[in-house]
């Protein structure tokens, strides 16, 4: 590989409907989480990496293992537009240059999608579209303004949610497909010249502090003496579903994190896990099915010429 790349990035997670922000280039709150699990790889292969989260003392094992010219820490807030810039411009200022983000915010809320409150719903876009935009904007002015030569690669992690919604968590599938086409937009709206490389991670089911993390709403009452309907179905497997459900492995999904940033030529979108290659299929023939189906209502509502 050639020589050490620059990471940046972050995650935000959730707790009893408080946001505690924690953003950072490759590093979640929690010992488990996958931002954690991607800086600690980097590292271990000599990369350096500019870690932002709430909590600096969280990381106190690994800044006592490296170096600040290795790992440098910043709080940040990623609902704070101006905070994200000032951490863009202290990683500049440490590093010269940023060359990977890992865009990880994450947290997501258990309800009916009729039933969760209209403030959570807009706190929560906040974090996983609105903050994550504000990163993208911010990556890509680095990398075409400030890095030379120019260019650089922003992860932006989706959710296999986006593709097929998960009953009793649609308002996070609805962000993370928002933050889908929002990136699909960016990336054709690029100029080639710049060197720039936007890649849609899509996982399913990895043990991380997601998971813990996740807040419920009570049941709406519409949909609570009907124990069958599939947002109960969730409800009731969300206080094991980790054990039960969650069978990817986070240090795994950082290894090819961390392969993905180093391609030539990245995926616009990369499914990862079994459930997420399903979905992903899924959406595609659901896709194709009505093209196919419904082909001939378009075949006479043009304008005469």
């Amino acid at each position: 590989m050639s020589s050490p790349k620059v990471w940046f990035g972050l995650s935000v997670s959730t707790t009893d409907q408080e946001t505690k922000l924690t953003t950072f280039s490759a590093v979640t709150g929690a010992s488990t989480g996958l931002g954690r699990k991607v800086a600690e790889y980097a590292l271990s292969k000599g990369d350096n990496v500019f870690a932002t989260l709430r909590k600096l003392s969280m990381l106190e094992d690994l800044t006592a293992k490296y170096p600040s010219s290795r790992l440098a820490v910043f709080p940040l807030d990623v609902t704070d537009t101006p905070s994200i810039t000032a951490a863009f411009n202290e990683a500049l200022s440490h590093f010269n240059r940023i060359d990977i983000v890992l865009n990880n915010a994450g947290y997501y809320i258990v309800s009916e999608a009729e039933g969760i409150p209209h403030k959570a719903a807009r706190e929560m876009f906040d974090v996983l579209l609105w903050g994550a935009e504000n990163v993208m904007r911010e990556a890509i002015r680095c990398f075409r303004d400030v890095n030379r030569p120019m260019g650089g690669r922003l992860l932006n992690v989706s959710s296999r949610t986006a593709m097929i919604p998960q009953p009793g968590s649609t308002h996070y599938a609805s962000a993370k497909a928002a933050l889908e086409c929002l990136s699909e937009g960016y990336i054709s709206e690029l100029d080639p010249e710049w060197h720039i490389k936007i890649t849609l991670i899509e996982p399913a089911l990895f043990r991380t502090s997601v998971v813990q993390n996740r807040v419920e709403e009570p049941v709406h009452p519409a949909y609570a003496s009907n124990a069958s309907l599939p947002s109960r179905i969730f409800r009731d497997l969300c206080p094991h579903i980790e054990e039960t459900h969650f069978d990817g492995d986070p240090a795994k999904l950082a290894e090819m994190i961390y392969k993905l940033s180093y391609l030539d030529e990245p995926p616009v979108r990369l499914p990862l896990h079994r459930v997420s290659l399903e979905s992903a299929r899924q959406k595609g023939k659901l896709l194709l099915e009505a093209a196919e189906k419904w082909s001939s209502w378009s075949d006479d509502i043009y304008l005469r010429k």
